[in-house]
C-alpha cells in the first residue's frame, strides 16, 4: 500500500487533528491532482514546523497567542487595586494595561488631578466589562469568529491607547477617560479570543500547560512595563521635551502604544495560521443547529456555573488581600515599605515562573478538579499562617503563590471540557463578566 492509500485509511472525520493531506479541494470544487498533493507532502508540509498536526508548529503559533495581548499591559499605566485579577482575565494585554500603574505620580502631577480622579481611569476600563466582555464572547461565537474578533478587539485596544495618549498630550483628562473606555471594550474581549484560540489549537494533555504559559507571559508583560515605562518617561523629559509635563506624558504613552501595534500584528499572524490550519485539517463547519444564540447561556451546564463561582470566590481571597497586603505587612511585621511590597509581590513572581510547569504537571496527571481543590486548601492554609501566626510571611505568600498558579492552570481549561467548542467564546465571556 502506498503512502497516499495509507493516509486515506487513517482519515477520521471526527478527529480534527488528523493528517489531512489525503485530498485537497481547489477553489472550483474539484480535487487537486496528484502532482499538487505530492508537492504538499514533500515540500514545507513535510516539516514539523509547517504542519498544524505537529506540536512544533502549534507551539510556534502559541508564541503569537501569548503576545496577542502583550500590548495591553504596557500601554495602560493605571494602578488598580484589583490589577492582577484583570491581568489574569486579560492574559497578555498587559503592557498597556499597567502603564498608568507605573506612572501614577506622573499622571496625577502632570494632569493636575486628584487620586480619586486617577482611580476613575481604572473604573472607566473595568465597569463596562461587567457586560461588554459577555457580549464580546457572544459576538466571537455568532458573528465575527475568532480570527476577525481578535483583529477587531486589537484595533479597539490600539485606538483606545492612542486616544489615551492624545488626551495626555492635549492636557484633556476627559479624553484620557474616553481612551480607557475604548481600551476596555477591546481588552477583556481580546482575552476571550485568547482563551478560545488556546482551546481550539490545544487539546487534552496540553491545554493546562498552555494556560499556565499564558499566565506566565502576563506576569512578564506586567514586569516589563513597571520596569521600563518610568525610565522612558524620564528619558523623554530629559532628551526630547526637556521638561516633565503633560506633553512628556503624552509622548511616553504614545511610545507605549507601539506594543499595541505589535499585538495587532500578532492578531493578523494568528488569523493567517488559523485559516491555514482550518483548510489543511478540514475542520468541520458549524451546522445550522449549532448557531450560537444569546439564550444558550440558560442551557449551560450546572458545572459551568460552579466553575464560575469557584473562580470568583477564589480570586476574592487573593486579589483584595494583595491590594492591601503592603499595609498589612508593614503593620503586623514592622516591615519597611520596600520589604512589604517585596513580600506582597512574590505571589506574581511565583506565578510567572511556575505556571507553565504546574500546567504541565496537571496535563500529565489529569484530575483538574483535584488540583483546584488542592489549590483552595493550600491558599486557606497560607491565609491561616498570615492571620494567626507570626511565622515569616514569606512562607505564607509563597504557598499562596503556588495555590494561585495551580488554580489558574487547572480551572480555566475545565470550561473547554464541558462547553461545546462553538460556544466557548460566550462561555469565557460569561466568566469574565462575572469576575468583573
Amino acid at each position: 500500500m502506498n503512502g497516499r492509500e495509507e493516509a486515506d485509511t487513517s482519515y477520521n472525520e471526527d478527529d480534527e487533528l488528523v493528517r489531512p493531506l489525503v485530498r485537497d479541494v481547489g477553489h472550483n470544487g474539484h480535487e487537486l491532482d496528484d502532482n499538487v498533493l505530492a508537492i504538499e507532502e514533500t515540500g514545507c508540509m513535510a516539516w514539523p514546523l509547517c504542519h498544524p498536526t505537529y506540536a512544533l508548529h502549534r507551539y510556534f503559533v502559541l508564541v503569537f497567542m501569548c503576545f496577542l495581548g502583550f500590548g495591553m499591559s504596557s500601554a495602560n499605566s493605571i494602578p488598580d487595586p484589583y490589577h492582577s485579577l484583570n491581568l489574569l482575565c486579560a492574559k497578555q494585554i498587559y503592557f498597556c494595561y499597567d502603564g498608568p500603574g507605573a506612572l501614577q505620580d506622573e499622571i496625577t502631577d502632570d494632569m493636575n488631578i486628584s487620586v480619586s480622579q486617577f482611580s476613575g481611569l481604572y473604573a472607566w476600563y473595568s465597569w463596562p466589562n461587567v457586560i461588554l466582555c459577555f457580549f464580546g464572547g457572544f459576538l466571537i461565537d455568532r458573528l465575527f469568529g475568532i480570527r476577525l474578533g481578535a483583529i477587531i478587539f486589537s484595533v479597539f485596544i490600539l485606538i483606545g491607547q492612542l486616544v489615551f495618549a492624545f488626551g495626555a498630550f492635549a492636557n484633556r483628562f476627559w479624553l484620557m477617560n474616553l481612551g480607557r473606555f475604548i481600551f476596555g471594550i477591546g481588552g477583556e474581549s481580546l482575552a476571550v479570543t485568547q482563551n478560545t484560540y488556546a482551546v481550539s489549537w490545544f487539546k487534552d494533555k496540553e491545554i493546562n500547560m498552555v494556560f499556565g504559559l499564558q499566565l506566565s507571559f502576563a506576569r512578564v508583560g506586567s514586569t516589563v512595563n513597571f520596569n521600563t515605562i518610568a525610565p522612558i518617561y524620564n528619558a523623554v523629559g530629559d532628551y526630547i521635551t526637556h521638561v516633565k509635563d503633560h506633553t512628556t506624558l503624552g509622548i511616553t504613552l504614545l511610545i507605549a502604544s507601539a506594543t499595541c501595534v505589535f499585538s495587532l500584528l500578532c492578531a493578523f499572524v494568528l488569523a493567517f495560521y488559523d485559516k491555514r490550519a482550518e483548510r489543511i485539517l478540514k475542520r468541520p463547519v458549524v451546522q445550522a443547529g449549532d448557531v450560537v444564540k444569546i439564550t444558550d447561556v440558560k442551557h449551560f451546564k450546572l458545572s459551568f456555573w460552579l466553575i464560575s463561582l469557584i473562580c470568583v470566590t477564589y480570586y476574592v481571597s487573593i486579589f483584595p488581600f494583595t491590594a492591601l497586603g503592603g499595609t498589612f505587612f508593614r503593620r503586623k511585621y514592622r516591615m519597611s515599605h520596600y520589604e512589604a511590597n517585596a513580600v506582597d509581590s512574590i505571589i506574581y513572581i511565583i506565578s510567572a515562573v511556575l505556571s507553565p510547569f504546574l500546567g504541565l504537571l496537571v496535563d500529565l496527571t489529569g484530575r483538574n478538579i483535584l488540583w483546584v481543590f488542592s489549590s483552595a486548601i493550600i491558599t486557606l492554609f497560607a491565609h491561616s499562617l498570615l492571620a494567626f501566626s507570626f511565622i515569616n510571611p514569606w512562607l505564607g505568600m509563597v504557598l499562596m503563590g503556588i495555590g494561585y498558579s495551580v488554580l489558574a492552570c487547572a480551572l480555566w481549561p475545565m470550561v473547554a471540557l464541558i462547553i461545546p467548542e462553538h460556544q466557548l467564546g460566550t462561555a469565557y465571556g460569561v466568566m469574565q463578566s462575572v469576575q468583573n
